[in-house]
């Protein structure tokens, strides 16, 4: 790491602050309304036992961070890592509460995390780690509170063991506390695809933007994960060229191509190298190439001071939470770069995710169909409205994004009396 990306502050909390601070002036917030945004309302810090398959017990910590609830309850996934830290749960609380403002849901933001390798854990350490950590922070969720969904290394099975534990503590099925379900126990159709697919929505109206048909628009994928998987397959069949992607291993890079039901198998059954020594690319060198479109879906702080002059990408779509530092941002600006927003360019999961708790609510369940087609209204209107604020204040797309949840959460603020 060189000398000068240790003074660039990659904090996703200190990030995720002065992200509201930029959107704030130019709204012009009072300071004290700024700094209730600045902060997460309450959060829930827990340490609990699970036995190991060895008959030994292993001592768990994770978080609950519940960022604002003036809108609605709060709503935000939990992830199983190692490197689950307190600041990022905060931060990814609060980039909650304004992805559900700019799409324009009912909720406000909330995160969750166990410090976990899951990897290491066999099927049945996994159920009673979910298990208990939902025990643990049973008394702030619940349907009108707090609803968690899946995350990084968490799943729909993962989500079931928690929706199950919840239900036996209350003694009635409660389906609606937790989103990303099994389809039979109250899970929605087009939730797996949901972030990927809001993403390609985004990007369809970017394309646009800039008059670019897809056909003719060359794509990198760095986070070959769940979203950035079904991203450069949903791309493709709309006609695009998938050029590249990478996973935490290292990536792929063919000019004139990948094939991507290769690449499909190789992610299933082996490695992405196994697709050929001479295309070996790594992470870095991927979000440098010349392409189109950029869609990093992996971990934050990626595109930082350091690499963003060398990006190449017209459109980045973040399919990640916090890819782009602050400091990249005005350097990906300057170059006229489209940068689609975290906030708005992933928001397609927690949009399918609220359908899910509608339709938990109500109990009766729509289409695959139903649910893509409410979706893509969803995100081309959040998409313009976005750029509408952008174009009138004469600002980026993300500090628009940001501009218009800030705006909502405070109206709400206000006619509870808070403010």
């Amino acid at each position: 790491m060189s000398h000068s990306t240790q003074q660039e502050e990659l904090n996703p909390y200190l990030i995720a602050q002065r992200q509201v601070d930029t959107a704030a002036a130019k709204l012009q917030l009072p300071s004290h309304v700024t700094e209730l945004l600045k902060k997460p309302k309450r959060v829930l810090s827990v340490s609990f036992p699970v036995k190991m398959d060895d008959g030994s017990v292993r001592i768990f910590d994770g978080y609950r961070s519940q960022h604002n609830d003036a809108i609605g309850p709060t709503k935000g996934g939990i992830r199983f890592h190692p490197g689950v830290t307190l600041d990022e749960v905060k931060a990814l609380s609060m980039w909650m509460t304004f992805k559900c403002g700019v799409v324009g849901l009912p909720y406000g933001g909330g995160k969750g995390g166990v410090i976990c390798d899951p990897r290491e854990l066999s099927i049945g350490e996994l159920e009673r780690l979910s298990r208990a950590f939902m025990e643990a922070i049973a008394d702030i969720v619940g349907p009108e509170r707090d609803i968690p969904a899946p995350d990084v290394y968490t799943t729909p099975q993962i989500m079931g063991w928690m929706m199950d534990t919840y239900s036996k503590l209350r003694g009635h099925n409660a389906p609606g506390v937790i989103t990303g379900k099994p389809i039979i126990i109250g899970g929605s159709q087009g939730r797996g695809e949901a972030t990927a697919q809001g993403c390609v929505y985004a990007i369809q109206s970017a394309l646009k933007d800039i008059d670019l048909p897809m056909e003719q628009a060359r794509v990198a994928v760095q986070g070959y994960g769940n979203a950035g998987r079904i991203a450069a397959r949903l791309l493709h069949d709309l006609g695009a060229t998938i050029v590249a992607v990478s996973d935490s291993r290292g990536g792929i890079y063919d000019p004139a191509g990948l094939d991507i039901t290769r690449v499909e198998e190789l992610k299933d059954t082996a490695k992405l190298a196994d697709y050929g020594a001479q295309y070996a690319i790594s992470n870095e060198q991927l979000l440098e190439l010349e392409v189109d479109i950029l869609v990093p879906a992996a971990l934050e702080n990626v595109i930082t001071k350091e690499n963003a002059a060398n990006v190449k990408a017209r459109i980045i779509a973040e399919a990640a939470n916090g890819p782009t530092t602050p400091e990249a941002d005005e350097i990906l600006d300057a170059k006229g770069c489209i940068v689609i927003p975290d906030i708005l360019a992933n928001a397609g999961g927690v949009t399918v995710s609220y359908f899910e708790w509608v339709q938990n609510l109500m109990n009766y369940y729509w289409s695959e169909e139903e649910v893509l087609e409410k979706l893509e209204a969803n995100m081309v209107k959040s998409y313009d409205a976005v750029r509408k604020m952008a174009k009138e204040y004469e600002t980026n797309l993300r500090t628009a994004a940001y501009m218009i949840s800030l705006h909502r959460v405070t109206v709400a603020m206000q006619a509870r009396g808070w403010v």
